[in-house]
């Protein structure tokens, strides 16, 4: 009888060691992709201040259109920011960005500058890679919140205290509408 009990309370172990150990690993993974977007975000932010240099030459009467561009840089690099900020940041940021290149479309000469196409080029495939870097981290945080939900995940998220919820790395409402694209 004492070799039944020893053999279950091993299994229960084990079993419990297991779970809270995924609950872990999908804790950290959460993390480890939120860092992701934040390498993304930085080097985003570091291409923007060339970009308005390169549009500022060409147009220089857009001055409010350039300084909403740093100002919404200023405010998503200013640090602090918890997901939920840090995504309405970057939204404000991302339309702002859009009024920049839209730019290009006003000016011609802007558009054809080979170091402004480089810069436009590069901050689209930043945009790429920062899409992809929330699509994985918010599957992240569904696979970890599913975790958390689940059975046996639920019965163990409270023991020590660190297994809560996280935030998903929603787009606003700015980044959701429809992109209008008109043919001269």
């Amino acid at each position: 009888m004492g070799g039944i009990s020893a053999v279950l309370i091993a299994v229960l172990a084990w079993w419990l060691v297991r779970t809270y150990n995924r609950l872990v690993r999908l804790r950290n993974q959460t993390q480890a992709s939120w860092a992701q977007i934040d390498v993304q975000l930085k080097r985003r932010h570091e291409l923007i201040p060339n970009l308005v240099e390169g549009a500022r030459g060409y147009a220089a009467h857009e001055r409010a259109t350039l300084e909403a561009v740093v100002a919404a840089r200023g405010v998503a690099t200013g640090g602090g920011l918890g997901i939920v900020d840090q995504a309405a940041a970057e939204d404000a940021l991302t339309a702002s960005l859009g009024r920049l290149l839209a730019l290009g479309e006003n000016y011609p000469q802007l558009k054809a500058d080979r170091h402004f196409a480089t810069l436009q080029e590069e901050l689209t495939t930043a945009e790429d890679r920062i899409a992809y870097a929330r699509q994985f981290y918010n599957s992240a945080v569904q696979s970890y919140h599913t975790a958390l939900e689940s059975f046996p995940g639920n019965l163990l998220a409270g023991l020590g205290g660190a297994h809560g919820r996280k935030e998903y790395f929603e787009a606003g409402a700015v980044v959701q509408d429809a992109v209008q694209v008109r043919f001269a």
